[in-house]
């Protein structure tokens, strides 16, 4: 197995090292779209020679062009323009010095195996990583699929000696029989010896039919457990992936494995079915009593030919599941008048099924009762005829401009039935595959996940939630209902979950510290953070999680979209600490420098806020908190969280307005955290009349964030000082007044 898919069937914490190889001088992009043809070239001997290094930069622009095109027949014009910007980049940083590029390729596939190595060696030794354990299994079907292969070609080869055997005991018999007509030129004995050839000829003959017929059924019989295995554990298992990318998790890679499999298994199988052909001709021509092929050819067939229809009738899937394309993160979620795309896949890759396929999308097909739920009709093209894909070769077709429009219906809808948000729909697929050469028609069937359809996009984030509670809880595609009595969900799977809601926008999932925040918020302290607790639904996305009346899910929805618009560096660098209550905030900065601070979300805000909490320490070394007022996206689109903490200020009457963040949790130097994040200064230009200086236009302004205080909270005028002043009067034997602390602190200044 290819390692890149190999490394795509990991756990997240072991993806999350994989996403740390790759930046934007080598994109991820890259290494998924010419996976192959990376893993294909010696990259050590290519950044050992500068011509070659040369010759591979420029066979990847090639394939990247190659892509390009693949993307350009298919019309996605975004992929088109990311290749476009990727190819740009590379020339501006490589065209000069193949060999880094070179050195990078390398690097990283080397790191890669590590991360493979550490994965398969953590779930041998520790009972661990199922994901890895699943590697090592399809590993086995990999064999398993390479000996059915061999087996096939084991009886190919029997079934043409057999063909041999046969032509030459019929040409003997028949000649003996000619001269034994003419008895001239042949004596007694002659003849008698061989009639005795000929009869230990037919003997080997009837010998090999029958290890022959044996080897078929033997043949069919694995075929039959491999493709149970196929159909009802790695299918189901590829589906289950499935659901758990389209709500953050790991992405599900592998469908090329998949097919591949499926594809093998057909190959064999249509083999099989021309080698029974062959027997017939073989039998038609020479049979005897208790002909094995006489005896078993109409059972070997029927099975041949049930196997093949099971095989294709399950190997119609969703490849991509429905989505918007103007919100890519959130798949399974439609909203009216908006179009969507999804992508179908037939696993089995036979050239004679090419342009055969022809699907039809439908909606709510199998919904029986509907009554008090909305009806909706598919506009657009909704049928599209499968053909083999020039990126991929697979056998594909992608509805890319389905709309959705609700039926109007009469009067209002019944009452004390599922909300919008909690109204599950279906998409499904129907298509008719014929097998010319046994008649047979099967009929092929596909069914997306189930979708929330939305009429206004406020509806977005309590729609996403259904869509997470039940891929979460459930695999069943067609439990439509769930949302009448939706099942609680422990702790352990909601943490997951939670963790991949940002872990998928941005480079950083959740902590253990910050899911201890969120498990004591929903299940409160006294569970003590049970991994067996229980959440119901409307915990999560009904009630009120805080006092100011706003549903959990709806405050954590907030905040992403915060971090996504205004803090994702931050978030990407660990600057933010994010999920922690007020009381763990005290405790980690109890002992801390006066000026120590650090970074959290808002428990009050809906729309998502961050605030930022220091520590100062009064006349009696006792210290003392202060927390300014959230910011939200309002006050962030008007300046940075960076530039804010750069230019913060605390004010009182008869003070000088002092910058009181002096290092952020736990001991590093502000401006070593922000200061990259710092607007860069601007020369302004020199004017051309120095007399008329007053005549150049405005002057020049900057938004800063002021915290006006009374002068009695200002700690008797006493400001943040660094780590070393701290010490110096934190190891002092005597007590001293705010004026010694002043004359102390000007006086290190001075030194």
């Amino acid at each position: 197995m290819a390692q890149w898919c190999q490394l795509q069937m990991l756990d997240s914490k072991y993806l999350e090292q994989v996403d740390q190889l790759y930046d934007d001088s080598f994109p991820m992009d890259i290494r998924q779209y010419l996976s192959k043809w990376i893993e294909s070239i010696d990259w050590d001997t290519v950044a050992d020679q500068d011509s070659l290094a040369t010759i591979r930069f420029h066979d990847l622009l090639a394939q990247l062009d190659d892509q390009h095109s693949r993307f350009t027949l298919e019309n996605n014009f975004l992929l088109q323009h990311n290749i476009r910007k990727i190819k740009r980049n590379l020339q501006d940083r490589f065209q000069e010095d193949p060999v880094t590029m070179a050195m990078i390729i390398s690097r990283n596939l080397k790191e890669e195996l590590k991360i493979l190595t550490f994965a398969k060696s953590a779930a041998e030794q520790d009972g661990e990583g199922m994901v890895s354990a699943m590697v090592v299994e399809k590993q086995k079907l990999d064999s398993k699929v390479k000996d059915l292969k061999e087996q096939v070609q084991v009886v190919d080869q029997n079934i043409k000696k057999l063909e041999d055997l046969q032509d030459e005991y019929e040409f003997k018999f028949n000649t003996l029989k000619n001269r034994e007509n003419e008895m001239n030129n042949i004596t007694q004995k002659d003849l008698e010896r061989e009639k005795m050839l000929i009869s230990k000829m037919c003997i080997d003959l009837k010998t090999q039919r029958l290890d022959v017929v044996s080897q078929l059924s033997n043949l069919l019989k694995n075929t039959e457990a491999l493709l149970t295995e196929l159909i009802y554990e790695e299918l189901p298992e590829w589906k289950q992936r499935q659901q758990i990318a389209c709500i953050g998790g790991p992405p599900n890679a592998c469908v090329d494995q998949l097919q591949n499999w499926f594809t093998a298994v057909a190959e064999s199988l249509q083999q099989v079915r021309q080698h029974l052909k062959k027997l017939e001709q073989l039998e038609q021509n020479f049979t005897y009593d208790s002909d094995p092929i006489t005896q078993q050819k109409a059972p070997l067939e029927a099975r041949a030919l049930d196997l093949l229809k099971n095989l294709l009738s399950n190997s119609l899937v969703v490849e991509r599941q429905p989505c918007m394309p103007t919100h890519p993160q959130r798949p399974l979620v439609l909203k009216t008048g908006v179009q969507f795309t999804v992508k179908l896949r037939f696993l089995v890759k036979l050239q004679e099924f090419n342009y055969q396929l022809k699907v039809k999308a439908l909606f709510d097909k199998d919904v029986t009762e509907k009554k008090g739920l909305r009806k909706f009709n598919i506009l657009g093209t909704n049928t599209k005829v499968m053909n083999m894909e020039e990126s991929n070769g697979s056998l594909a077709a992608e509805f890319r401009h389905l709309q959705l429009k609700e039926q109007k219906v009469s009067g209002n809808r019944n009452e004390g039935l599922l909300i919008v948000t909690e109204e599950l729909h279906s998409l499904s697929f129907e298509s008719e595959l014929h097998l010319n050469q046994s008649g047979l028609n099967i009929k092929l069937e596909a069914i997306s996940l189930p979708v929330v359809v939305i009429s206004n996009v406020c509806q977005l984030p309590s729609a996403w939630a259904s869509i997470l509670w039940y891929n979460m809880l459930t695999n069943e595609p067609k439990n439509l209902k769930f949302f009448l009595s939706p099942p609680a969900a422990k702790w352990s799977q909601l943490a997951e979950v939670l963790s991949w809601q940002f872990s998928s926008v941005t480079k950083r999932g959740l902590s253990q510290e910050q899911l201890n925040m969120l498990a004591d918020k929903l299940l409160g302290p006294k569970a003590q953070r049970n991994p067996e607790g229980q959440i119901p639904w409307t915990k999560f996305c009904k009630q009120s999680a805080n006092e100011k009346m706003f549903p959990f899910w709806l405050w954590i929805e907030g905040i992403l979209d915060l971090i996504k618009r205004h803090l994702l560096c931050l978030w990407n660098d660990g600057s933010i600490m994010g999920f922690i209550s007020k009381e763990r905030e005290k405790g980690l900065l109890s002992d801390k420098c006066p000026g120590t601070f650090l970074l959290r979300f808002s428990e009050s805000s809906r729309e998502g806020a961050i605030t930022f909490t220091w520590i100062e320490h009064d006349v009696h070394n006792n210290p003392v908190y202060h927390s300014v007022e959230p910011y939200t996206k309002k006050e962030l689109s008007a300046v940075s969280l960076p530039d804010i903490i750069r230019t913060y200020k605390v004010m009182a009457a008869d003070n000088i307005p002092e910058n009181p963040l002096r290092f952020l949790y736990p001991d590093v130097p502000k401006d070593k955290v922000f200061g990259k994040y710092y607007p860069k200064p601007v020369e302004a230009p020199e004017p051309m009349d120095v007399e008329n200086m007053e005549n150049r236009g405005y002057m020049k302004t900057e938004l800063i964030s002021v915290s006006e205080v009374h002068p009695s909270k200002m700690q008797d005028k006493m400001m943040p000082m660094s780590p070393d002043d701290f010490k110096v009067l934190e190891h002092c034997s005597m007590p001293l007044s705010p004026a010694d602390i002043d004359e102390m602190m000007s006086y290190t200044s001075q030194n």
